[in-house]
């Protein structure tokens, strides 16, 4: 449900309207008293708020600054949107200053002209100077017979709201005076050490576990000072931007927060890594399971490790710290249905790790003692029981386990060995056979691109140079194809919403390019963009070969992704549209320019079409 507001001028009463109601593109926005909430006409003074857009609710149109002329005085108009977004037409609502703040440039905002408090002045763009003509606030509009009621209810929350920043500000301030504290608590550990001044009573509430740690020794040395002053923040002002930290500080907060068991921080930071931080991830993953495993309030990470562990099993099995991993993690991965690796596969590892517990064995299992089995076989009890033994096949059992039978439960090697030898026994219920999905990586279910494109595509994935030498396995799978699923943007966003690690690809008509780009973050649709790091965008301009080819990797992270509802497959500020629908003359386009990204993909920017579309996961498998 879309909700209205009017806009209300704080020096004058008056509202933010489309001068005479007009339909009109350029018409003049003014200010104008405003009509009662069941007036046939008060649609030309309602708003609603489209991401970044300002959109009238009689007109469908945006507000805009006439011809994006970005400087004091420049007239404010109603105008579509553009098909690139358009600095001139992405705004911010500040609750702390009531201001209307143009995104692009937010020293200028909207102001009513001369401060006039008559009926027709107009609103123009103007540099902040905290006038109350610059001043708006938001009243919800809202036809019920108890509107009058509602719209006070309304507004006064819209109060609450704007009070919040300001008292988030405060408490912030607060935080800075040294003059009031009445704590004090050393973090760190030497050479590291910072005393921080602090006060019990906000303390005490925000985090049980603090009033505890400072009931008794007030010292914090497993924090990193650095990082306990992003927590210190959190607590007193409710403010955390984690797209301006680096990611291994993300990690050390999550252990911080986890230490001092600040529950909403640890599932707020284990979903942002999940949703903008997925390829750092993979390619740290040694530290993010290790880190992960190490506590259940990382549930969430836990699922990630595991869920990559299943498609990807060589990133623990063949790591070089393989056989140091927890027990409680190599048994959640071995218990997985779908983990792509054989059984004997998976017996031999477990063994292997079995065997490094115990260094003293012998290295050659013929020179095991009776006492030797059995610290082998209490090493693996617990393992032993997600191990398919069933699922082998009897040479399997033969040269691999029936050496170390003596390590085996005594039931379990009876059942086994009956099995194995009488072809007429019937396997146990508890062989439930795993999902094994042979992968043949040279075959693509595409209709755009070939073999040697989805190589060159894995390479840029693997930040390698075209010339290296791809030593990864690895699967496209096909899950969007605009020739079979419709070339929409709401079909898009229901197959591939909160799918990550995602390659779009396009054949342009008419010609032999082909253009496309990589997301590793999840697909949404609320509107928003999607900080990333490694997404890129590329075009190859020979439909059979690759050698022409052009990567652009994203540069403005803070808009790497585009999430529009209204958008199939996009990468940053217009920088590749693909599949995009027109809200006002609901006609689709694709669109490339150059903004959020280090180069243009085209020689030409602009609007073109396509003749297919696909999207597909990408599984590497290492």
């Amino acid at each position: 449900m879309v909700n209205y507001y009017w806009i209300i001028a704080e020096h004058s009463g008056k509202v933010v309207e489309v001068e005479g109601g007009s339909f009109h593109h350029s018409a003049k926005i003014i200010q104008y008293n405003k009509k009662s909430e069941d007036d046939p006409g008060v649609g030309t003074q309602l708003w609603y708020f489209d991401g970044k857009f300002i959109v009238n609710k009689r007109s469908g149109l945006v507000l805009d600054v006439y011809e994006g002329q970005i400087q004091n005085g420049a007239r404010i108009i109603q105008f579509p949107t553009h098909a690139v977004p358009a600095v001139n037409q992405e705004w911010d609502y500040d609750y702390e200053n009531s201001t209307i703040n143009l995104r692009s440039d937010r020293s200028f905002v909207l102001e009513v002209k001369d401060a006039s408090k008559d009926d027709f002045a107009p609103i123009i763009l103007q540099k902040k100077n905290d006038g109350q003509n610059q001043r708006f606030t938001l009243q919800k509009w809202n036809v019920t017979s108890n509107s009058e009621n509602a719209s006070k209810l309304v507004t006064n929350m819209m109060d609450n709201i704007k009070f919040l920043p300001r008292l988030s500000q405060n408490l912030l301030e607060i935080l800075g005076d040294d003059e009031y504290h009445d704590v004090t608590i050393e973090v760190g550990n030497d050479p590291n050490v910072k005393i921080f001044r602090a006060h019990m009573v906000i303390l005490n509430y925000r985090s049980p576990c603090l009033r505890e740690i400072l009931s008794a020794n007030k010292k914090l040395p497993n924090i990193l000072p650095e990082i306990f002053e992003i927590i210190l923040r959190y607590i007193y002002g409710g403010r955390l931007s984690l797209k301006e930290c680096d990611t291994s500080d993300i990690i050390k907060l999550l252990v911080a927060a986890n230490e001092l068991k600040l529950q909403e921080l640890i599932a707020y930071i284990q979903s942002f890594l999940i949703e903008n931080e997925a390829n750092w991830l993979e390619q740290n993953f040694n530290l993010i399971y290790r880190t992960s495993f190490k506590d259940d309030s990382f549930l969430s990470l836990q699922k990630f490790c595991n869920d990559l562990i299943s498609n990807e099993p060589d990133k623990i099995f063949k790591s070089s710290n393989f056989t140091s991993v927890p027990e409680k993690l190599l048994i959640s991965v071995i218990q997985e249905d779908n983990l792509q690796m054989s059984e004997i596969q998976i017996w031999e590892h477990v063994l292997k790790w079995g065997l490094a517990q115990n260094p003293e064995l012998p290295s050659d299992v013929t020179n095991f003692s009776k006492d030797d089995f059995i610290t082998l076989k209490n090493t693996l009890q617990y393992c032993m029981a997600f191990i398919r033994f069933h699922n082998l096949t009897s040479k399997e059992f033969l040269d691999k386990v029936f050496p170390y039978k003596k390590a085996l439960p005594k039931e379990l090697y009876v059942e086994l060995l009956r099995e194995f030898l009488d072809n007429n026994t019937k396997t146990s219920s508890k062989s439930k056979p795993r999902i094994s999905e042979k992968i043949n990586s040279k075959v693509i279910d595409s209709k755009i691109i070939t073999f040697q494109h989805i190589e060159t595509i894995s390479k840029w994935i693997k930040e390698l140079k075209i010339t290296d030498e791809l030593t990864t396995l690895f699967e496209f799978k096909l899950l969007f194809r605009g020739s079979r699923d419709g070339f929409y943007p709401d079909k898009f966003h229901q197959i591939c919403d909160n799918q990550s690690h995602t390659v779009a690809i396009v054949k342009v008509a008419g010609s032999n390019e082909i253009l496309g780009g990589y997301n590793p973050v999840i697909w949404k649709s609320d509107n928003s963009y999607s900080f990333c790091r490694n997404s890129f965008i590329f075009s190859f301009n020979n439909i059979n070969r690759n050698e022409s080819s052009t990567l652009s990797r994203v540069t403005d992270k803070v808009y790497a992704i585009d999430n529009r509802y209204y958008y199939g497959p996009s990468f940053g500020n217009g920088d590749l549209i693909i599949c995009g629908l027109d809200l006002h003359t609901l006609s689709h386009y694709c669109r490339s320019s150059k903004n959020s990204y280090e180069k243009p993909i085209r020689e030409t920017e602009g609007v073109f079409s396509i003749e297919e579309c696909e999207v597909f996961r990408v599984i590497l498998k290492y």
